[in-house]
């Protein structure tokens, strides 16, 4: 493999990988207030995907209008869930939310067939995100460089939110401890909300920038990305969001450049994320940059 084919599998690496870091954000932001791995997270990919799609084509709204109302509307699913699904078995024990989060999943994915229907449908690329830029022999889609702008731009305002603003601090003071909280006189069912409706927007974001670069839309296409991304928030570290993202862009360049290694290997490259993960549990449960959080 020369330079110029390895850089070009690094660039379709962190791409994937930018798709994996925002999902396990997501991921990470809920378990770390709530202790919960929202399994529904996944879902909102697909929920998003569609809204901006039916936008698009069924009312003929400009791609952006679309994009922004798909990002709402997510947004806004992410908190219903929360307060239809979540806050009535809050103080529950933990394995009922669990199964509450898996039959979420289940709800969205079986209202997508019931509603839409099983049938793929092609997502409509708009005009900006095509083309490529050549550099000597080396060809870096445009939708890339999107996608990486857009990943960046997103953790740097999540990092903002969470390390500097005071949603962020009542955030993190949750995680630590959440009766203490409620104790202080925060709205603790308010802030946990607020983190639900970010995670459920950095999802939305990642379903579109999916869409755009795999453009086919069914009812379960965000099921294998949801789980890949959980594990890159394993890997990363559960709890810490930069390091959900480094987990995302680890896990994307393994996959790609394991592949481009071996290419007898392409059949196995899902299994190859749950191969990391299973490592990492026997390893390192705690993740690259996780720290052990209490009970």
């Amino acid at each position: 493999m020369n330079y110029e084919h390895a850089i070009q599998q690094i660039v379709f690496g962190l791409t994937l990988g930018c798709f994996y870091s925002l999902l396990a954000i997501g991921y990470t932001m809920v378990y770390g207030v709530l202790r919960l791995i929202n399994f529904a997270h996944g879902d909102l990919l697909m929920v998003s995907a569609y809204v901006a799609f039916f936008g698009i084509m069924m009312f003929q709204i400009p791609w952006y209008v679309s994009f922004a109302a798909a990002l709402l509307f997510t947004a806004f699913l992410g908190f219903l869930i929360d307060r239809g699904a979540y806050k009535p078995i809050r103080n529950s024990p933990r394995i009922s939310a669990l199964i509450t989060a898996i039959g979420v999943s289940f709800l969205l994915e079986n209202l997508g067939i019931v509603l839409i229907g099983g049938r793929p449908k092609s997502f409509p690329t708009p005009d900006i995100f095509s083309g490529v830029i050549l550099v000597g022999e080396i060809r870096i889609p445009w939708l890339s460089v999107w996608i990486f702008f857009v990943t960046v731009v997103l953790l740097a305002l999540i990092l903002v939110i969470v390390y500097r603003l005071r949603i962020g601090m009542a955030m993190r003071a949750l995680s630590r401890d959440i009766e203490t909280v409620r104790l202080m006189g925060i709205d603790a069912d308010r802030v946990i909300s607020w983190t639900f409706v970010l995670g459920s927007a950095l999802a939305a974001c990642g379903g579109i920038m999916w869409c755009l670069k795999y453009p086919a839309l069914e009812p379960f296409m965000g099921v294998i990305p949801g789980l890949k991304a959980f594990v890159a928030a394993v890997l990363g570290g559960i709890g810490n969001v930069a390091g959900a993202a480094l987990g995302g862009m680890i896990l994307g360049l393994a996959e790609i450049l394991i592949v481009a290694v071996q290419p007898d290997w392409s059949g196995y490259r899902d299994a190859i994320a749950f191969c990391i993960l299973i490592i990492l549990l026997l390893t390192r449960p705690t993740g690259i940059m996780g720290e052990k959080l209490p009970d």
